[in-house]
């Protein structure tokens, strides 16, 4: 992708996130590991409300769900619940603060990947690796595709040993109202 294509992508999806204040979407998770024949697929639902509250809840093949709220990451394991304090996991604090710089279109303005852009179609891909050797012990780098209205579409997370998760987001929603309730552990 040229460096303009590139310019363009970056201000369509910062556009697109201004705007979106809540975010409702079902979601298939592919998880491949090279050992297995078949990946392993879960599905679930994924809610967004601004300015960072996140929530996915796993359906199928279980009942799972985890929300990062605040500073703490809350778990709830078919009726076990836990908490992890995220200020403590520079990982878990990462994570979350990708998830939600994804959603905000915020990602390009950060210094701790180095990122590339390729086309696909009518898609754009962007590659971030990460820059700090300890966040790339634990993963090799994202893959984010975006159509053509900015919204993400597929995230890969890809292992150092080439192993990756692949969350394709369908049937998604924006600005409609979402309860705070939603949102309590």
């Amino acid at each position: 992708m040229s460096s303009a294509e590139a310019d363009a992508l970056k201000s369509l999806v910062k556009q697109q996130a201004k705007t979106t204040k809540t975010i409702t979407s079902e979601f298939t998770q592919y998880k491949h590991m090279d050992f297995l024949s078949n990946d392993i697929v879960t599905k679930g639902n994924l809610h967004f409300k601004a300015p960072n509250l996140v929530k996915w809840s796993y359906v199928e093949p279980f009942t799972y769900s985890v929300i990062f709220k605040n500073e703490t990451l809350y778990i709830n394991d078919e009726g076990k619940k836990s908490n992890i304090d995220m200020s403590s996991s520079k990982l878990f604090k990462q994570l979350n603060t990708l998830i939600i710089k994804s959603i905000k279109g915020d990602m390009f303005d950060t210094e701790e990947f180095t990122i590339e852009y390729y086309k696909a179609g009518n898609n754009s891909l962007v590659y971030f690796t990460p820059k700090e050797k300890k966040s790339a012990s634990f993963i090799e780098s994202f893959h984010l595709t975006f159509n053509d209205k900015g919204d993400v579409e597929i995230v890969k997370m890809i292992e150092p040993s080439g192993d990756y998760t692949k969350i394709v987001f369908s049937n998604k929603v924006l600005n409609n109202p979402v309860s705070d309730a939603l949102f309590t552990n």
